[in-house]
């Protein structure tokens, strides 16, 4: 009889590969894959794997415990090195644009599909390797990954889903025991570096770009045939009794893909969080986080931050144009799908429907992350606008500034002097100084706190009432640059502690944690500029 919870009573439950077109050949080489959506492929074996970190959560929804995680057999098979016997490994097809302009067919380079799990609570999990070789997708790359990306990928999903924000998920980080050769920044001095493989899991890695492949090669009949699939297993709600969607279902479709975009990136403005690269190859149809390449944290409050050195001239993908480009790639498919529509109307108006979703999810979040018992248009759009300027006059740091602005004594806002007011906040300034010391300054931020302070009190909260609303929704603790780097700093050493502290401590994101005080402070100096902590490439 096999043991709940080992990797032998997993339950494999194929359904991309067995209701989906594969590609005819069967060959691993770089090529074009036409009239696909994915090409059967095995992972590459490396040479020395080691499990350096793994996630009890996420074992659990898979239905692996503690036991089958620790055997030798794990690490064999989310290295890439062994298959298990119902698995059916394959590497996905889709197309993409990137930075705006059509890239054509991408797929997955570096990605390949274990299979799908169902757990105990009929609930089902894709489980995909990163890193585990090379794929017909792979173009002119090498397949693997590099342990700094993995561990930013690792922790960077985790953190985010303790955060509320929602997102795939990770399984587990091995060390492959390869060195992988690679240039971080493009400019000619490649290094080499430790590989690792990330078990990345999500309930599907449905793309964009998945959708647009087809549309751009005039494929229709795929593209009808994977819009069904995914819509008879990701949004059976939709198809309300019918055998099969019509243009009214994809329609509901495409509302549904476009509000949960649309709440998505709602989350990502709430916590600060900037993707870096969003692409509609990494943009989800589920609205799910997914492909965490050159992401960053907000340090100092800034709209127009990147993180992407690739993006550094363009800004495109932004912190504070997120929203707009969830818009512009929600067009794209919108493109793609048109011929299961037939007429641009209904999808327009999902597409409107994705703004006015963003506006009223952003507006609720703003009220909570303010401490607010409702959103007061006459009062309170001026009141975040104004604090969005107010975050610019000198370098503030975003999350410090809301979890400080929870202790803010508003009884008092009217009796104490500009200075005084902000005592409370003044960690999450990073030269204090420079707002003290300047009265224009030190004014506009004294009246917005007056002026907050009032909305407090007509509000009616009290204090604790008012804390306790913020403090659930503005984090204490994210996953800062500076600390991913830090960590893989340690773990490229041959340390691997901080990879588990760090996910020990972004379990519990609104908790005070006092034992882990360290870890909210704000990015120290030599952070500033250091490659990792402020800008980051695609190359992993």
């Amino acid at each position: 009889m096999k043991r709940s919870g080992a990797l032998d009573a997993l339950r494999f439950d194929n359904t991309f590969v067995h209701e989906l077109p594969g590609d005819e050949t069967a060959e691993n080489r770089r090529r074009q894959v036409y009239g696909a959506c994915f090409s059967p492929v095995l992972p590459t074996p490396v040479a020395a794997p080691k499990l350096v970190a793994w996630s009890p959560e996420v074992a659990e929804l898979v239905g692996i415990d503690s036991e089958a995680v620790q055997s030798q057999e794990f690490v064999e098979v989310f290295s890439g090195n062994r298959v298990l016997e119902d698995m059916a490994p394959y590497a996905a097809c889709y197309g993409g644009h990137q930075f705006g302009n059509w890239a054509g067919q991408l797929g997955d380079g570096r990605a390949i599909t274990l299979g799908e799990v169902v757990n105990e609570q009929g609930e089902r999990w894709e489980l995909q390797l990163k890193g585990a070789g090379p794929t017909p997708y792979s173009r002119t790359a090498d397949g693997r990954a590099v342990l700094r990306s993995s561990v930013r990928e690792f922790l960077c999903s985790e953190a985010m889903a303790h955060l509320g924000v929602p997102t795939t998920r990770a399984l587990s980080l091995v060390l492959t025991g390869d060195q992988v050769l690679r240039d971080m920044f493009y400019n000619g001095n490649a290094a080499y570096e430790p590989g690792a493989v990330v078990c990345r899991v999500a309930p599907s890695f449905l793309r964009f770009g998945s959708f647009e492949i087809f549309a751009a090669r005039g494929d229709t009949e795929n593209l009808k045939v994977l819009a069904d699939y995914a819509i008879r297993h990701h949004f059976p709600e939709l198809l309300d009794g019918k055998q099969q969607p019509d243009k009214d279902v994809y329609v509901a479709w495409y509302a549904e893909v476009c509000r949960r975009t649309a709440v998505m990136i709602a989350h990502w403005m709430r916590v600060g969080f900037v993707h870096g690269v969003m692409n509609t190859d990494n943009l989800s149809i589920l609205g799910l986080t997914i492909d965490y390449g050159p992401y960053g944290w907000l340090e100092g409050f800034d709209p127009g931050w990147t993180p992407n050195t690739t993006d550094a001239s363009q800004r495109r993908y932004r912190y504070g144009n997120q929203p707009r480009i969830g818009m512009w790639n929600l067009m794209q498919l919108g493109n793609a799908i048109f011929d299961l529509v037939g007429s641009v109307e209904p999808l327009q108006a999902a597409l409107d429907a994705y703004g006015q979703t963003f506006e009223a999810t952003w507006k609720a979040m703003s009220i909570d992350k303010l401490g607010l018992d409702r959103f007061e248009e006459a009062t309170d759009s001026s009141l975040i606008d104004e604090l969005m300027e107010v975050l610019q006059l000198v370098e503030t740091d975003m999350t410090i500034f809301y979890r400080k602005l929870a202790d803010f004594p508003v009884d008092r806002a009217h009796e104490q002097s500009d200075r005084e007011l902000l005592e409370v906040l003044i960690d999450a300034y990073y030269e204090p100084s420079a707002l003290l010391e300047n009265p224009e300054m030190l004014a506009k931020t004294a009246n917005w706190l007056r002026t907050y302070a009032d909305r407090v009190k007509s509000s009616g909260l009290d204090h604790e009432t008012r804390r306790t609303k913020m403090n659930a929704v503005n984090p204490k603790y994210v996953l800062r640059n500076y600390l991913a780097q830090l960590a893989i700093d340690a773990s490229e050493a041959g340390d691997h502690s901080l990879i588990y502290e760090l996910l020990e401590v972004m379990r519990r994101p609104y908790d005070e944690q006092p034992e882990m005080e360290k870890y909210a402070a704000k990015r120290p100096e030599w952070a500033r500029e250091r490659a990792g902590c402020s800008m980051l490439s695609c190359s992993s």
